[in-house]
């Protein structure tokens, strides 16, 4: 059974100034500030001697800066991805949770209520974006059985990780931390993804703001 299994360590980028003015990134292209980047600096010494044979990470900057923290302590490269971006909010980026909800009342209703049909315009809906960042997570770990790699990506990507590892329906509220540039472990096999340890920070002297929102989902 070893010899069919992906260990996958998943994790969030470290906090921009978006994540704390509470404003909507999606896949619009915002940078570590300096406790994000202090955050990765962090996180690449802890994983350091998990033995990760490939780094895969957002093509979004915020991801990539991460990606390099883990890239400096473990000598491998990193291979970008777009399947790994954040959800497509559409419309909502660049807003804050709260302009989101005096603009769009009804949409920002249906948002929050984790409608299964709704996708801000322009935007994805979960479904879409459930189908592709887990689609994503499984096609790379199904070309590194037996090792370990790194996913880097964002805190909807994670949302929905959990989510299939945990067979948790994506209508759900959450209920689990979506920390920056926390540590998450998964495992794959041919019968999909299974939760080993979730939201570790303890190589943070101070974990950076949790995004996360049972009512919204991540925006990062």
């Amino acid at each position: 059974m070893q010899d069919k299994v992906t260990r996958i360590i998943a994790i969030r980028h470290g906090e921009t100034a978006w994540n704390v003015d509470t404003r909507i990134q999606g896949q619009l292209d915002i940078p570590l500030n300096d406790v994000g980047r202090w955050q990765a600096s962090r996180l690449g010494k802890a994983v350091a001697d998990e033995g990760i044979s490939a780094i895969y990470a957002s093509d979004l900057i915020r991801a990539y800066e991460t990606a390099r923290a883990v890239a400096d302590s473990t000598g491998c490269d990193i291979v970008t991805d777009t399947g790994l971006r954040e959800r497509h909010f559409g419309a909502f980026e660049g807003f804050t949770w709260r302009e989101i909800e005096e603009r769009w009342p009804d949409e920002s209703e249906r948002w929050r209520k984790r409608d299964l049909s709704f996708a801000p315009e322009g935007g994805e809906s979960l479904p879409v974006f459930y189908e592709r960042c887990v689609g994503t997570a499984a096609r790379l770990a199904l070309a590194h059985v037996g090792q370990t790699i790194a996913l880097v990506a964002h805190g909807g990507v994670m949302d929905c990780l959990y989510r299939a590892a945990s067979r948790i329906d994506l209508q759900a509220p959450r209920s689990w931390q979506l920390g920056n540039a926390s540590i998450n472990r998964l495992l794959h096999t041919p019968e999909g993804f299974t939760l080993v340890g979730w939201s570790d920070t303890f190589h943070l002297d101070d974990a950076g703001l949790d995004e996360s929102n049972d009512k919204v989902g991540s925006a990062a």
